[in-house]
């Protein structure tokens, strides 16, 4: 099916990918190494996409490590294997590049649960608060906050402020309870959860400590408090990684998206790897369903048509921009 380049823009439009027929005959990895040569490409990949997808990444990591990956690159154009947010933080960094997706309809349910004028709402309630903002959400969002934050540098951006200042913390209630109870704080959180990481059943888990005495249980800090509390390491998942590595443990039950296993496996190939149970889950993993949205399919056309780009306002990449700078400035500052 060939199309012209109002044909392709009106299928994003309508549909966020390309639904278009690919010669069976070619190799898709060797078809976007070539690509990414000739567009001088950068392609920037999360841990909770396809293994495969990691695999033709130049970089795979956390949503901190990407930002700062996207905030240095010499290349002309961003190719984000992730979801919406996190190529809109591309964009904010790099406002003149040009930023694609494979699949605009990869969202996050944490950015969907913060409507921009429900927050702002919200906000006018606490005056004199400041708001630190999770960056899973939307670039509107982050123009109404003082300083975005991640799940590995959350405690660090949050002592950044003096006990004294109160703080509104968006969107995941989660991460900001976690937050609370490490730091002392009484941060005024907004009700929004993970659909992946809000789903872990505490009793499901506990009968797998038990089949499993020997394994470690290590959580995403977007998880609920009573699945943390049986953890016996929290952190985001590049911390998570680490910890598999540098623990003399041979078996881990892992709370997070279950991409992160294929770099945990590539990392430590005779360690073994066993997805914390879900409440409703019969496969006994938990996957975004958004990320899973990406494929090396979908990937291969967004390269080849330079498409679908992410675009904002300047408005709005000048108001994001700065929370965001001052997030990567305070993550370089040594610890107290």
């Amino acid at each position: 099916m060939l199309l012209n380049d109002n044909q392709i823009e009106k299928m994003l439009e309508e549909k966020g990918f390309i639904d278009e027929l690919i010669d069976p005959n070619i190799k898709l990895s060797e078809e976007i190494a070539r690509l990414k040569e000739e567009k001088n490409a950068v392609i920037l990949s999360h841990y909770y996409v396809e293994g495969e997808l990691q695999d033709v990444a130049d970089y795979v990591g956390d949503s901190l490590g990407l930002a700062q990956e996207a905030a240095k690159t010499d290349a002309e154009m961003i190719v984000f294997v992730g979801v919406h947010f996190m190529a809109e933080t591309a964009k904010i960094l790099n406002p003149g590049k040009k930023v694609i997706l494979p699949d605009l309809k990869a969202g996050c349910s944490l950015d969907e649960s913060a409507p921009f004028d429900k927050f702002a709402e919200f906000k006018a309630k606490y005056p004199g608060y400041k708001v630190v903002s999770y960056v899973n959400c939307s670039a509107d969002l982050k123009t109404l906050s003082d300083v975005v934050c991640t799940s590995a540098n959350a405690i660090k951006i949050v002592e950044s402020f003096p006990q004294s200042q109160k703080l509104i913390f968006a969107p995941d209630k989660n991460l900001g309870n976690y937050i609370n109870s490490q730091t002392g704080r009484e941060m005024v959180l907004w009700d929004g959860a993970c659909m992946v990481h809000e789903k872990y059943s505490v009793e499901k888990i506990i009968e797998l400590m038990d089949q499993h005495p020997d394994a470690k249980f290590i959580a995403h800090p977007e998880c609920e408090s009573p699945v943390l509390l049986l953890a016996n390491h929290i952190g985001s998942t590049t911390s998570l990684l680490k910890y598999v590595e540098a623990n003399n443990a041979e078996k881990f039950i892992v709370a997070t998206e279950s991409g992160i296993f294929h770099q945990m496996k590539k990392a430590c190939p005779d360690k073994t790897f066993i997805p914390a149970p879900s409440i409703d889950s019969t496969c006994g993993c938990n996957d975004c369903s958004y990320m899973k949205l990406n494929s090396l399919q979908k990937l291969y056309i967004c390269m080849k048509h330079e498409l679908p780009e992410v675009t904002l306002s300047k408005e709005v990449i000048e108001k994001a921009k700065e929370p965001i700078l001052r997030m990567m400035e305070i993550s370089k500052q040594p610890v107290a």
